[in-house]
């Protein structure tokens, strides 16, 4: 058993990150009660984001505080600190970090020292030096970029509605997705269906108004659900007019035109970037080991390779997939694997501390499911295949039955059973993004131009 003071920290609050925290409030309760055992989860935001539902949160199937999980409910057990590390020394076991009261203080980052080191920041967009990308560019990785891209797409059929200019509502009423995995291809899928039922609510805006293109450098979509439901996922979409241009990149977007590599130009006010994510700068700011994508190097028992007592998972660690014939091949960073291994990590952090053997990560990969709008999609699970409503079915099934605690299953449930009651929300909040906007105005100030 534990006998002295061990302080573990965890950086990150994402899926490894509170999983894990989770984990080890449960497995380490009698130490935490006896003050033998710290948790220190340092989290940039005050929740968990279950990224799945960010579509349906943007075409307002979900409301957008049912897609977050609060840390400081579930992680009752440990001290949740609101902040971000900026760099780790793990030879002399400290962090330095920055809080929102840091910078009003003056005094520079703290320092905090650890005994075990949970190192999950996860993963951020993986950007391109497209020029008008930074100034254009809508991403889609957080619950604010979905609530914002909802709005975006919304306010853009009030611009086409109300305008006399034929190239002003010619670049309103197009969208441009860049990028074919599960977020680029279940956003547009969700938005599509959305706006196309919001059309039926404008006298002078049609769903055969509006050009959807879905932009892929690769040969095919959604490749974690094989290439037969990929091809057919392309088929799907383009019977919705949806223009899926595959073996495409996007050149520039500036000056609010998408120019595309086979030569298009799309005159357009939106383009949303998902064309996948990369491992998150911290990592670059720590002394453990690397490989040459950036991940952390990780054994399958979820420690830091050559790095005692630091323990990685998730987008962020590359942990090697002993279920798998290939040599060298490592586990996919997915919520899939990152859920699993967060929970296997809480236990071997635990084993190791009371001298218990450690177990290795074995999680075969059963399939995926992805979602086209309602009542669509396309799945690859335990090597059936499965498209249109029993697939939307599943997916829903799924994502429900992992989504953490009962408090959130239950309000998601209890909004997808009141939706298919109700008529859908239409409605925009752009003042979301300018809460202040009115008082400025009305105090002198000017009103903030909008997107």
């Amino acid at each position: 058993m534990v006998t002295e003071p061990v302080r573990i920290l965890v950086v990150g609050g994402g899926y490894v990150g509170m999983y894990t925290a989770l984990r080890l409030q449960r497995k380490l309760k009698p130490e935490l009660r006896r003050g033998t055992a710290e948790i220190v989860v340092i989290s940039p935001d005050p929740y968990m984001t279950y990224q799945p539902f960010l579509p349906e949160a943007a075409a307002g199937s979900i409301s957008p505080r049912h897609v977050v999980v609060p840390l400081r409910r579930v992680l009752d057990k440990c001290r949740v600190v609101v902040g971000e590390v900026r760099s780790v020394d793990h030879a002399k076991r400290t962090a330095s970090y920055t809080t929102l009261a840091t910078e009003e203080e003056g005094t520079g980052p703290l320092s905090l020292r650890y005994d075990e080191l949970v190192l999950a920041p996860g993963s951020v967009s993986r950007t391109l030096p497209v020029p008008g990308l930074a100034d254009h560019g809508i991403g889609f990785k957080t619950v604010e970029e979905a609530i914002g891209l909802r709005n975006h797409v919304i306010e853009q059929m009030d611009i086409a509605s109300s305008t006399r200019d034929p190239a002003v509502r010619d670049a309103a009423l197009t969208f441009v997705f860049v990028g074919g995995g599960y977020a680029g291809v279940e956003a547009l899928g969700e938005l599509e269906d959305m706006a196309r039922y919001a059309a039926r609510y404008y006298h002078n805006v049609t769903a055969e108004d509006m050009k959807w293109i879905l932009v892929e450098a690769s040969g095919r979509i959604l490749p974690e659900v094989g290439e037969e439901m990929g091809r057919y996922t392309v088929r799907e979409l383009r019977r919705r007019n949806i223009d899926v241009r595959l073996e495409t990149r996007l050149d520039s977007c500036e000056d609010r035109v998408a120019v595309l590599s086979d030569g298009a130009r799309f005159p357009t006010r939106t383009v949303v970037w998902t064309a996948g994510v990369k491992p998150h700068p911290l990592l670059a700011a720590t002394d453990l080991p690397r490989n040459d994508r950036g991940r952390l190097t990780c054994t399958a028992h979820l420690t830091v390779e050559g790095a005692p007592h630091a323990w990685g998972a998730g987008d962020a660690a590359a942990v090697p997939d002993v279920t798998s014939e290939e040599p060298g091949k490592e586990c996919a960073p997915n919520a899939q694997h990152a859920v699993r291994q967060a929970r296997l990590l809480g236990d071997n952090i635990a084993a190791s501390l009371r001298k218990r053997p450690l177990q290795e990560y074995r999680h075969k990969y059963v399939g995926s499911v992805a979602s086209l709008g309602l009542h669509k999609g396309v799945a690859h699970v335990y090597g059936r295949k499965l498209k249109g409503y029993p697939a939307w079915f599943m997916h829903r099934v799924y994502h429900l039955s992992r989504v953490p605690t009962v408090n959130r299953k239950s309000r998601v449930l209890a909004e997808w059973t009141l939706s298919g009651l109700f008529k859908r929300e239409i409605v925009s909040l752009g003042s979301l993004e300018h809460p202040r906007a009115e008082f400025e105005l009305a105090a002198g100030g000017e009103r903030p131009k909008g997107s």
